[in-house]
Protein backbone atom coordinates (compact mmCIF):
# COMPACT_ATOMS: atom_id res chain seq x y z
CA UNK A 1 0.00 0.00 0.00
CA UNK A 2 1.50 3.36 -0.99
CA UNK A 3 2.16 5.99 1.63
CA UNK A 4 -0.29 8.72 2.48
CA UNK A 5 2.10 11.68 2.01
CA UNK A 6 0.79 13.35 5.15
CA UNK A 7 -2.41 14.55 3.50
CA UNK A 8 -6.12 13.85 3.67
CA UNK A 9 -7.53 11.74 0.84
CA UNK A 10 -9.13 14.77 -0.86
CA UNK A 11 -5.84 16.70 -0.79
CA UNK A 12 -3.88 13.66 -1.98
CA UNK A 13 -6.29 13.01 -4.86
CA UNK A 14 -6.17 16.66 -5.90
CA UNK A 15 -2.36 16.60 -5.82
CA UNK A 16 -2.22 13.40 -7.91
CA UNK A 17 -4.70 14.83 -10.41
CA UNK A 18 -2.67 18.02 -10.80
CA UNK A 19 0.69 16.27 -11.07
CA UNK A 20 -0.61 13.66 -13.53
CA UNK A 21 -2.06 16.40 -15.72
CA UNK A 22 1.21 18.34 -15.69
CA UNK A 23 3.23 15.19 -16.41
CA UNK A 24 1.09 14.24 -19.41
CA UNK A 25 1.11 17.82 -20.72
CA UNK A 26 4.82 18.62 -20.34
CA UNK A 27 6.31 15.11 -20.45
CA UNK A 28 8.37 15.49 -17.24
CA UNK A 29 8.04 17.15 -13.84
CA UNK A 30 10.29 17.62 -10.83
CA UNK A 31 8.88 16.58 -7.46
CA UNK A 32 9.83 14.62 -4.35
CA UNK A 33 10.67 10.92 -4.55
CA UNK A 34 7.65 9.92 -2.48
CA UNK A 35 5.24 11.88 -4.68
CA UNK A 36 6.86 10.50 -7.84
CA UNK A 37 6.47 6.91 -6.60
CA UNK A 38 2.83 7.59 -5.76
CA UNK A 39 2.22 9.26 -9.13
CA UNK A 40 3.80 6.55 -11.29
CA UNK A 41 1.06 3.86 -11.07
CA UNK A 42 -1.65 6.55 -11.28
CA UNK A 43 -0.32 7.79 -14.64
CA UNK A 44 0.49 4.29 -15.95
CA UNK A 45 -3.15 3.22 -15.51
CA UNK A 46 -4.41 6.32 -17.32
CA UNK A 47 -2.06 5.77 -20.27
CA UNK A 48 -2.93 2.05 -20.45
CA UNK A 49 -6.63 2.89 -20.65
CA UNK A 50 -5.92 5.39 -23.45
CA UNK A 51 -3.69 2.93 -25.37
CA UNK A 52 -6.37 0.21 -25.24
CA UNK A 53 -9.15 2.46 -26.58
CA UNK A 54 -7.59 5.27 -28.66
CA UNK A 55 -8.38 3.71 -32.06
CA UNK A 56 -12.00 2.72 -31.38
CA UNK A 57 -13.96 5.07 -33.65
CA UNK A 58 -17.29 4.76 -35.44
CA UNK A 59 -18.05 6.16 -38.87
CA UNK A 60 -21.63 7.25 -39.51
CA UNK A 61 -23.42 8.79 -42.47
CA UNK A 62 -25.40 11.83 -41.35
CA UNK A 63 -27.90 13.63 -43.58
CA UNK A 64 -27.69 17.41 -43.24
CA UNK A 65 -29.33 20.26 -45.12
CA UNK A 66 -26.91 22.79 -46.58
CA UNK A 67 -27.45 26.55 -46.97
CA UNK A 68 -29.43 26.08 -50.20
CA UNK A 69 -31.84 23.60 -48.65
CA UNK A 70 -30.40 20.49 -50.31
CA UNK A 71 -29.90 17.35 -48.28
CA UNK A 72 -26.25 16.30 -48.16
CA UNK A 73 -24.85 13.07 -46.73
CA UNK A 74 -21.75 13.69 -44.61
CA UNK A 75 -19.48 11.07 -43.03
CA UNK A 76 -18.93 11.75 -39.33
CA UNK A 77 -16.32 10.00 -37.21
CA UNK A 78 -17.30 9.63 -33.55
CA UNK A 79 -15.94 7.83 -30.53
CA UNK A 80 -17.29 4.34 -29.94
CA UNK A 81 -19.15 3.83 -26.65
CA UNK A 82 -16.13 2.02 -25.17
CA UNK A 83 -13.76 4.86 -26.13
CA UNK A 84 -16.19 7.47 -24.82
CA UNK A 85 -16.46 5.65 -21.48
CA UNK A 86 -12.66 5.46 -21.24
CA UNK A 87 -12.33 9.14 -22.17
CA UNK A 88 -14.80 10.14 -19.45
CA UNK A 89 -13.11 7.92 -16.86
CA UNK A 90 -9.74 9.51 -17.69
CA UNK A 91 -11.24 13.02 -17.58
CA UNK A 92 -12.41 12.28 -14.03
CA UNK A 93 -8.81 11.49 -13.03
CA UNK A 94 -7.17 14.52 -14.72
CA UNK A 95 -7.47 18.29 -14.61
CA UNK A 96 -8.12 19.79 -18.03
CA UNK A 97 -5.30 22.11 -19.04
CA UNK A 98 -5.75 24.87 -21.57
CA UNK A 99 -3.56 25.48 -24.59
CA UNK A 100 -1.17 28.39 -24.00
CA UNK A 101 -0.75 31.19 -26.52
CA UNK A 102 2.78 31.32 -27.91
CA UNK A 103 4.92 34.40 -27.24
CA UNK A 104 4.75 35.96 -30.73
CA UNK A 105 1.45 34.37 -31.75
CA UNK A 106 -1.42 36.67 -32.71
CA UNK A 107 -4.71 36.26 -30.90
CA UNK A 108 -6.51 35.43 -34.16
CA UNK A 109 -3.94 32.71 -34.98
CA UNK A 110 -4.30 31.27 -31.47
CA UNK A 111 -8.11 31.19 -31.76
CA UNK A 112 -7.92 29.54 -35.20
CA UNK A 113 -5.50 26.92 -33.88
CA UNK A 114 -7.61 26.07 -30.81
CA UNK A 115 -11.09 26.54 -32.31
CA UNK A 116 -12.16 22.90 -32.47
CA UNK A 117 -10.30 21.66 -29.37
CA UNK A 118 -12.47 21.55 -26.25
CA UNK A 119 -10.19 19.41 -24.07
CA UNK A 120 -6.54 19.90 -25.14
CA UNK A 121 -5.08 17.40 -22.66
CA UNK A 122 -7.50 14.66 -23.78
CA UNK A 123 -6.68 15.38 -27.43
CA UNK A 124 -2.96 15.15 -26.70
CA UNK A 125 -3.42 11.92 -24.73
CA UNK A 126 -5.53 10.16 -27.37
CA UNK A 127 -3.88 11.60 -30.52
CA UNK A 128 -0.17 11.76 -29.56
CA UNK A 129 0.69 9.80 -26.41
CA UNK A 130 -1.54 6.70 -26.84
CA UNK A 131 -0.56 5.95 -30.49
CA UNK A 132 3.14 6.34 -29.59
CA UNK A 133 2.91 3.80 -26.77
CA UNK A 134 0.66 1.45 -28.77
CA UNK A 135 3.34 1.33 -31.49
CA UNK A 136 6.00 0.74 -28.84
CA UNK A 137 3.85 -2.07 -27.40
CA UNK A 138 3.75 -3.80 -30.81
CA UNK A 139 7.46 -3.33 -31.55
CA UNK A 140 8.90 -4.18 -28.13
CA UNK A 141 6.07 -6.42 -26.98
CA UNK A 142 5.90 -4.56 -23.70
CA UNK A 143 2.78 -2.93 -22.29
CA UNK A 144 3.36 -0.57 -19.39
CA UNK A 145 6.58 1.03 -18.26
CA UNK A 146 5.52 4.39 -19.67
CA UNK A 147 7.28 6.47 -17.00
CA UNK A 148 10.71 6.55 -15.40
CA UNK A 149 11.98 8.19 -12.23
CA UNK A 150 15.42 9.77 -11.84
CA UNK A 151 16.63 10.50 -8.31
CA UNK A 152 18.34 13.88 -7.94
CA UNK A 153 19.50 13.91 -4.33
CA UNK A 154 18.38 15.88 -1.32
CA UNK A 155 16.64 19.22 -1.60
CA UNK A 156 18.33 22.13 0.05
CA UNK A 157 16.30 23.45 2.95
CA UNK A 158 14.31 20.45 4.15
CA UNK A 159 16.45 17.55 2.89
CA UNK A 160 13.63 15.89 0.98
CA UNK A 161 14.75 13.44 -1.68
CA UNK A 162 14.02 15.02 -5.08
CA UNK A 163 13.20 13.19 -8.30
CA UNK A 164 12.24 13.81 -11.91
CA UNK A 165 9.42 11.68 -13.30
CA UNK A 166 9.10 11.62 -17.08
CA UNK A 167 7.33 9.81 -19.88
CA UNK A 168 9.64 7.30 -21.56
Amino acid sequence: MPGKLGRTSAQRNAMLRNQASELLWYGRIKTTQAKAKELQPYVEKIITKAVNTYDLNEEKDVVKTDSKGKEVTVKVIKDSPKKLAARRAIMAKLRDLQEIKAFNEKKSDYKARTKDIKHPLMEKLFNEIAPKYAQRKEEVGQGGGYTRIYLLGERRGDGAEEAIIELV
